[in-house]
């Protein structure tokens, strides 16, 4: 009866295997939408507040351009309808180089155009007036658009702001352009300005919304200082 009880005991026994190694979970960090919109927005704000401080350090320099070109004739400033990230159009502002009349002429001059693509150039546009000349080469103009930058339609470093004429012609590669925010200077800057071909121009801003990081923004401001003292490619 023993031996029959022991032999039903062992019958009825349940295995529990014995216990295993705690196992190490990796977790990879995934920036999750609203992780990349908070991160957008912070670099935003940084780009904001730098501008501010570059105007407040620059309105010596703004106040005198401001005067020289109202005593030259017309309006200071110079707004313009750009078209900046994800389509969005909007007013980009510039010290006046041209004549008042600058838009009106430009039919007559498409003749002489000297770029390549929907991108007009003209080394020596009667346009310009004696004062816009010297603006124009050190980039003195494009001054105003720091306001643009704290505004929040621009960044310092980004691809080049487009005319809506030049977006009806872009290239599924162009469109890249319309990735990121437009800046106030950015690798076609630095890399020759007006000197640049079209489909240059387009390549680098390419490359600039496939390989952005802060680090290359700072190389790019790093860059700027020495492309606009040099003045090249500025016409």
């Amino acid at each position: 009866m023993s031996a029959a009880l022991t032999d039903l005991v062992k019958a009825t026994e349940i295995s529990v295997p014995a216990p295993r190694r705690p196992v190490e979970l990796v977790t990879a960090h995934v920036a999750t939408p609203t992780t990349a919109r908070r991160a957008g927005r912070a670099y935003a704000a940084l780009n904001a507040v730098a501008a501010l401080v570059l105007i407040l350090l620059a309105a010596p320099v703004l106040l005198a351009v401001a005067i020289a070109v109202r005593l030259d004739g017309g309006p200071v400033l110079f707004r313009q309808t750009r078209v900046g990230e994800d389509g969005r159009e909007f007013s980009m502002l510039k010290f006046r180089s041209m004549c008042v009349d600058a838009e009106a002429r430009l039919a007559a001059l498409m003749a002489s155009n000297e770029g390549a693509g929907p991108l007009f150039k003209m080394t020596d546009d009667p346009r310009i007036t004696r004062i816009g000349r010297v603006l124009r080469k050190f980039s003195i103009d494009e001054l105003p658009q720091l306001f643009n930058v704290v505004g929040g339609t621009m960044a310092l470093v980004g691809p080049r702001p487009a005319l809506a004429r030049e977006v009806a012609h872009y290239c599924p590669l162009a469109m890249r352009r319309l990735e990121a925010k437009p800046g106030l200077t950015g690798l076609w800057q630095v890399s020759g300005r007006s000197d640049l071909s079209w489909d240059e121009s387009i390549r680098l801003d390419a490359t600039y919304v496939n390989t952005w990081s802060p680090a290359l923004d700072l190389k790019i401001l790093a860059r700027t200082a020495g492309a606009v003292l040099r003045g090249g490619g500025a016409y």
